[in-house]
């Protein structure tokens, strides 16, 4: 594409783009004057020809097609256009409930009891109606939808609410989904049995509505921690501490309700028409039957998500001030051209919107979103840089909230005054950073190693002694490439995960798990490994500058190495090129080796083959050159002699005389 038709529909403007399609508000035209505004989501040109994107975006029509609820997004048409699938659906103006919270959390203003039961109680009734949805002769299609999360509850602007976004939905009949054990949906948006990779039934659509909804009356989400592994195993316990934690502020009956559908056991919850019913018998008891599309349309306009319209301004309830219902959005979403899609997926750019204004009055772009994200990562944008978007005038990055994940991160970010006032620096030449990484292990210390060479840039946070968390500006340690590269995931995968990063708060693994492409534990792996192999390249550099800053963390969720620093530290000598090897050591074959007396770390520390042992098993006084002729002797090879007393030397095993 892309003309500005589509068949008979005319495109307005482009909402977002999704892993799979992009979105476009679109006005479709009809005989005699008809006309109707809808979106239209169309399969991306990259996966046009891929057979499975094609059957997914072909069963989510044929899904969409058997739901007709005023709870659910609309579907009106399905079609092809001069090569290009499209989905005309149901165009919602207004929010999602992803944006209701994150406002609500950023004002500190809560979301009214009377308008989170509203929303409970509508998303329960369309999911009711999917679970009982049955084909042309009566049979049951066993619907599940399997990422009830909150960028995928649409409210429009008069409190109405939708369930949007039936894409990764499983359905008895499908011929093209993945087996039930591969965990899809937003993580922190599961049941145990998806975290367990178990079967699913309608059920787990109820726990992560649940979710949801505990989020809304808490003002917190329910399953959070330091690591995605953690949430993960808080999901997979059912986990209701934050609920109990706010149980004084909850009335009773709220709490047992939502606990009672978030049993860690499918048959102990109530099915979504029992939970609906049970949400409204709650919303009698405590006043508010037939408040909650008000509560939630004023809820709406006064975080500022949505304006008043006259009409909108006359029905609110007396005592509503004009300057309360008038109050302006923050510069969010309008002003970066982010926009709630029609099919849930929540905040989206335009692929190639981005333009980034140079200190020599060029331009760069356009670039899209990830493209700027990675300029950001590897130092080539900070807070201060103007960018436009859209054609919109330029403003510096640090007003666009989008980006604010990776512009307020000490660790993604690299400014030079991070590190004034550290402790030590130095250059860098062969083995500095292994001796560096050594001290650091063996006094257990907590700090930021920075790492400088031009453009050239890395950080590696260390808590008590072990490698936590590594920044780099090095293209291909990112994480896409990384996935790529070792074959975890294929590349059309990380493109599509790449394009849904708005949607996910710029978390790559996220949105890989979300599509299915990953499962959370080949996740945590796959992040595990990447942190290990940036951190073993630091161990290559032999020209720059280092910096160590104590105290300092990363501040970022960390995927902490299992395996000890110190046998890290062998690994890295043990993958050392030969060139560095010999930097390091050239100079000293005729010195003499001598066992350190005590050495800053037992030997043990390191649990080095047998072979290495031998090898530095030096009893007495030798050069370092008789003991490799004598060691090349025994069978041992050269290089792997030199490596071992590389280890040995930088980390105070053998002594220089």
């Amino acid at each position: 594409m892309r003309s500005r038709t589509l068949g008979p529909y005319r495109l307005e403007r482009r909402l977002a783009t999704g892993g799979m399609a992009e979105v476009y508000v679109a006005l479709r035209h009809g005989l005699h004057g008809f006309q109707r505004r809808v979106a239209l989501k169309c399969i991306l040109p990259q996966h046009a020809k891929d057979p499975d994107f094609v059957s997914m975006f072909i069963d989510e029509a044929r899904i969409a097609s058997r739901l007709d609820h005023p709870n659910i997004v609309q579907v009106f048409d399905f079609g092809e256009a001069d090569g290009t699938l499209f989905l005309a659906m149901e165009f919602v103006d207004g929010s999602s409930v992803h944006r209701l919270l994150k406002a609500s959390s950023e004002r500190a203003v809560p979301v009214p009891l009377a308008a989170a039961l509203h929303i409970g109680i509508e998303a329960a009734r369309g999911l009711a109606h999917a679970h009982h949805a049955r084909a042309e002769r009566g049979r049951p299609l066993g619907l599940v939808h399997r990422d009830v999360s909150p960028a995928n509850l649409l409210l429009g602007r008069r409190g109405t609410v939708k369930l949007s976004d039936f894409g990764i939905a499983r359905w008895s009949r499908s011929e093209h989904r993945t087996d039930d054990g591969l965990i899809r949906g937003k993580l922190g948006y599961m049941s145990p049995e998806q975290v367990r990779s178990l079967p699913l039934d309608a059920k787990s659509d109820v726990f992560t509505l649940a979710t949801v909804l505990g989020e809304l009356v808490v003002g917190e989400p329910l399953f959070s921690a330091s690591t995605d592994l953690d949430v993960l195993l808080k999901i997979r316990a059912s986990d209701r501490s934050v609920l109990d934690r706010h149980a004084r502020a909850l009335p009773e009956d709220v709490t047992a309700t939502l606990g009672r559908a978030l049993s860690p056991l499918p048959q102990d919850r109530p099915d979504a028409g029992a939970f609906a019913d049970a949400l409204e018998a709650l919303s009698r008891v405590h006043g508010h039957s037939g408040r909650g599309a008000r509560e939630l349309s004023r809820a709406m306009r006064h975080l500022g998500l949505v304006t008043a319209n006259a009409d909108e301004a006359a029905a609110s309830e007396p005592g509503a001030s004009s300057r309360t219902l008038e109050r302006p959005a923050p510069p969010s979403d309008e002003a970066t051209g982010e926009q709630t899609t029609a099919n849930g997926r929540g905040p989206g750019l335009a692929a190639d919107a981005w333009e980034l204004l140079l200190q020599d009055g060029r331009t760069r772009g356009p670039l899209s979103f990830p493209e700027l994200v990675r300029a950001i990562v590897v130092g080539e944008v900070d807070a201060r840089t103007p960018l436009r978007f859209g054609g919109r005038p330029a403003v510096a990055a640090a007003e666009f909230p989008s980006l604010q994940r990776y512009l307020r991160s000490t660790a993604l970010g690299w400014n030079a005054g991070e590190f004034e006032g550290a402790e030590a620096k130095g250059p860098i030449v062969a083995g500095t950073v292994l001796a560096r990484a050594h001290r650091v292990a063996s006094a257990a210390e907590t700090g930021v190693l920075y790492l400088e060479e031009g453009a050239r840039r890395k950080k590696i946070y260390f808590v008590d002694g072990r490698p936590d968390f590594v920044a780099s500006t090095l293209e291909e340690e990112m994480l896409g490439a990384f996935l790529v590269r070792e074959g975890i995931c294929r590349t059309h995968e990380v493109e599509s995960a790449l394009a849904m990063l708005p949607r996910f708060d710029g978390r790559l693994g996220d949105a890989l798990v979300s599509m299915g492409a990953l499962r959370p534990v080949q996740l945590f792996r796959a992040i595990a490994g990447q942190v290990r192999a940036r951190y073993l390249e630091a161990f290559r550099w032999t020209s720059g500058t280092w910096t160590w800053k104590a105290g300092a963390r990363s501040g970022e969720e960390t995927y902490p190495l299992t395996q000890p620093p110190h046998e890290l530290l062998r690994d890295a000598a043990a993958l050392a090129p030969a060139a560095e090897v010999e930097a390091a050591l050239g100079a000293l074959a005729g010195r003499t080796m001598r066992r350190a007396s005590s050495p800053p770390s037992p030997a043990g520390a390191f649990r080095m083959t047998e072979a290495w042992t031998a090898i530095l098993d030096v009893r007495g006084e030798a050069t370092l050159g008789s003991i490799v002729l004598r060691e090349a002797g025994a069978g041992h090879e050269v290089l792997e002699i030199y490596r071992a007393f590389y280890l040995a030397l930088m980390t105070g095993l053998v002594d220089v005389c």
